[in-house]
This record gives structure tokens, C-alpha cells and sequence, in this order.
């Protein structure tokens, strides 16, 4: 197993953002090592080939958007080889069976796996959802897209415990709590749920964001 137990932080930063591009992602990378992380979540290849020099386990995912399909992350196996071939040896993919532009994650997960070499992360949003992607073959599960599927609406503020406590309980492969665990006791609270990691993108990557709570909450009006 590549991914060891423990926090995965999800160093990403939208084109609108200061801190969107390669450089800064790198240097990300170096400070979640240096804080105890033991992967890195990143999109696109060259973000991808940038935090490489943390030395740990990527989580490569390459987001795709299109206007005809709701699927974007790592939607098709050409996305998947590109971050491959920066450096991730774990590819993340939408694997709900929503429309996409490309194969059914069925198809791609095998694809990756036997001619690209890399493992298999599987995001989803649903129990019925991580199964499906544990028959087909995922070589990780996680909850990433809860919250943000027609069937998992509205997006609950809270983490969702109780999906990763039914995969945890009926998977033999590691199972990740992502989405929305946005504090220490929050990571906490998966761990004992079951999860085998835990991925954390907004609480610790993205300043903007981070300052916007303190001032939405904090600062008298």
C-alpha cells in the first residue's frame, strides 16, 4: 500500500486565486510535510509535478470542465495519464456513474491500473456509489463527493460520518473521509469512524478562505 495512515492535505488553488500555480503549490506541499501530512491531494500535471518534491505519496487528479457533463475530476483515461506522467502514482476519479466525457469509471479504473501502473482513488457520494467502486476494482475509496451530487443535496455543513462509517464497516480496502472535515476534532471524529486517512484542502491551504471565516465570524459588523 503507497498511502500510508494518517492527514492527506489537498494543496489546490483555483485560477482566481492568489496562490494559484505550480510554485506555490510546491512550496505547500513542503510546508504540510514538514507539518506531519503523509500525501499530498493536487490537480493538474503541472501542480502535480510540483509538489513531487515533498517526497510524498500524490493523490494526482486532473479536473476537466465541461458544460454538456457534470463529471470533471480525471473524467476520461487521457486526463489520467497526463498527472500519471508528472509524477502521481495514485490517480483520483469521479467514479458515481453520472454523465462524463469518457469511459465508465468501470472501464477507466482498469485502464489506469494495467496501462498506466498507478492505483486507483475512487471519489464518491454515496454507500451504493463506493461498493460499486470497490467491485470494479478502486484501490481506494473516498468521500469526496458528498454534498456535491444531485443525490447527496443540499451539502450538509457537518462531514459525512455516516457514509464513511458504512463503507469503513463493509470495505476490505482503505477507506478516506474527505469533505468538509475542517477541524482537528473533526479528523479526529473519521479516525474512529473508520477511515484510514483523512483528506484536508481549505482549513489548512487556503488563506482567503480561512480569513474570510475569521472576518464573517468574528469581526463585529
Amino acid at each position: 500500500m503507497k498511502l500510508p495512515r494518517g492527514l492527506i492535505v489537498s494543496c489546490q488553488a483555483r485560477a482566481d486565486n492568489p496562490l494559484h500555480g505550480p510554485q506555490f503549490m510546491g512550496a505547500m506541499a513542503l510546508a504540510a510535510r514538514d507539518g506531519g501530512a503523509v500525501g499530498i491531494r493536487a490537480n493538474g500535471p503541472a501542480d502535480v509535478a510540483a509538489v513531487q518534491a515533498a517526497g510524498l505519496p500524490v493523490i494526482g487528479i486532473h479536473k476537466v470542465f465541461s458544460e454538456d457533463h457534470p463529471v470533471y475530476i480525471t473524467p476520461n483515461f487521457e486526463a489520467a495519464a497526463a498527472i500519471s506522467a508528472s509524477g502521481a502514482r495514485i490517480v483520483a476519479l469521479d467514479c458515481t456513474e453520472r454523465p462524463r466525457n469518457g469511459e465508465h469509471p468501470r472501464i477507466l479504473i482498469r485502464r489506469i491500473q494495467e496501462e498506466i501502473g498507478a492505483e486507483v482513488f475512487a471519489d464518491i457520494s454515496t454507500t451504493e456509489e463506493g461498493l460499486r467502486a470497490a467491485d470494479w476494482g478502486a484501490d481506494y475509496v473516498a468521500t469526496t463527493l458528498s454534498g456535491y451530487t444531485e443525490a447527496t443535496q443540499p451539502k450538509p455543513e457537518e462531514p459525512d460520518l455516516a457514509l464513511l462509517e458504512a463503507l469503513a464497516s463493509r470495505l476490505d480496502i482503505p477507506v478516506v473521509a474527505e469533505g468538509r472535515y475542517n477541524s482537528p476534532n473533526r479528523v479526529a471524529d473519521a479516525f474512529s469512524a473508520g477511515a484510514h486517512a483523512v483528506v484536508v484542502g481549505t482549513m489548512i491551504t487556503n488563506p482567503r478562505e480561512i480569513t474570510r471565516l475569521f472576518v464573517d465570524r468574528g469581526v463585529p459588523r
